[in-house]
């Protein structure tokens, strides 16, 4: 008989040979429900899927969210288990956190050793951070009340199951910008008859760039990349239109707010002086991170507890997390598990050759088997 480690890793590399994208999770979720069945679970679907264990009488209930969407990428891999899905690829780890939640949920229906109800989140299109927004949205969180909520990712560059976290803002928020410029397009031989839309949108990029570096505290830890020029422009014609895209990460409210009125104040002035119009969009897909203290106090003596290397106040990541959504409702904490520091385990997330270490999937189960006995005590007190 196959063992647990061997049973995880199949099901993990199963989940890796079939990605799929943000809210086309199909397959993926037709598998997570079987397994959830098979265990003997209660099991929702909708946008995402949600499986309920209980044991004993009490009556709380805590959250565990594991995210299912892959990529639009590539895989470059040359393992034998790489995507069977042209141009799709699990790169970002989601295969590996089903299977550690997975994992988890058949230890505790086999040994139970809690009092009070599990949650077991899988959500969707966590890459877009729209997925925790589509099962709030279907009542989630009415009709599976949780008291605290918790996520693991995984962490290329970390020691294999060496866990991470922190009280307050672990992940930046992400916001989407669009500047589109508005000048007189005409021939590349005569400039002055119009006005170049690349010469003033390069203004703008340049001047975008001091937000940061002057109108913000040193260490603010807030990015603002501009990812897209497009033009109207052709050989010999120069542009009257020009669209700026970009992405903006920031660590707290305060600074996202900012940079939207710097960004707006730039744009307006760069175009007032070429005598142009510019309009602005600024949308936050990804709000801030913030975990409450209590519970990333619990994760790390789960942590403790399931054998792990713990750091308890590291440094807030620059990515963004759909999980936000969660805990800006709910107290609750995101944490990072290292996935190993050599070969394609500590290939950066979202790349072509990146893949999530098996090593990782009984280690993660034990977390969250830790975890729920801490947080639903079979015998004690609720800890505070």
């Amino acid at each position: 008989m196959a063992s647990f480690q061997e049973r995880l890793t199949e099901m993990r590399r199963d989940f890796h040979r079939h990605p799929e994208l943000g809210f086309q999770e199909d397959r993926t979720k037709a598998k997570v429900a079987e397994q959830l069945r098979a265990l003997g679970l209660e099991v929702h679907e909708g946008a995402g899927v949600i499986g309920l264990l209980s044991a004993g009488t009490g009556n709380r209930a805590i959250g565990l969210r594991a995210d299912m969407d892959a990529l639009p990428i590539t895989e470059t891999s040359v393992h034998d288990y790489v995507s069977e899905a042209p141009g799709k690829m699990h790169a970002c780890g989601h295969d590996g956190h089903m299977t550690m939640l997975l994992g988890a949920a058949e230890r505790l229906v086999q040994e139970k050793g809690f009092d009070g109800t599990v949650v077991f989140i899988f959500q969707p299109n966590e890459e877009h951070g729209l997925g925790a927004q589509a099962m709030i949205a279907e009542g989630l969180l009415e009709q599976f009340p949780i008291e605290e909520v918790y996520a693991i990712h995984n962490l290329p560059g970390a020691p294999a199951g060496q866990v991470s976290t922190r009280p307050g803002q672990i992940c930046n928020s992400e916001s989407l910008f669009e500047i589109t410029v508005k000048g007189q397009g005409g021939h590349a031989s005569m400039p002055q008859a119009g006005v170049d839309a690349i010469t003033v949108g390069a203004e703008m990029v340049l001047a975008l760039q001091t937000i940061v570096a002057r109108k913000l505290a040193p260490g603010a830890g807030a990015v603002v990349s501009v990812t897209e020029f497009v033009t109207d422009g052709q050989r010999n014609v120069l542009p009257g239109l020009a669209v700026l895209k970009g992405d903006v990460r920031a660590r707290v409210p305060e600074d996202r707010e900012a940079i939207e009125r710097f960004m707006r104040q730039i744009a307006a002035g760069v175009a007032a002086t070429h005598g142009v119009e510019a309009e602005v969009s600024f949308n936050t897909e990804f709000v801030e991170t913030i975990n409450a203290a209590e519970p990333a106090e619990a994760a790390c003596r789960a942590g403790e507890a399931a054998g792990c290397e713990v750091i308890r106040n590291r440094p807030p990541m620059s990515f963004s997390e759909d999980f936000a959504h969660f805990t800006a409702a709910v107290p609750g904490c995101f944490l990072l598990l290292g996935n190993g520091e050599e070969g394609p385990y500590g290939k950066p997330l979202h790349s072509a050759d990146y893949d999530f270490n098996d090593a990782l999937l009984p280690i993660g189960a034990e977390f969250w088997v830790q975890l729920v006995r801490d947080r639903l005590p079979a015998e004690k007190a609720w800890p505070r």
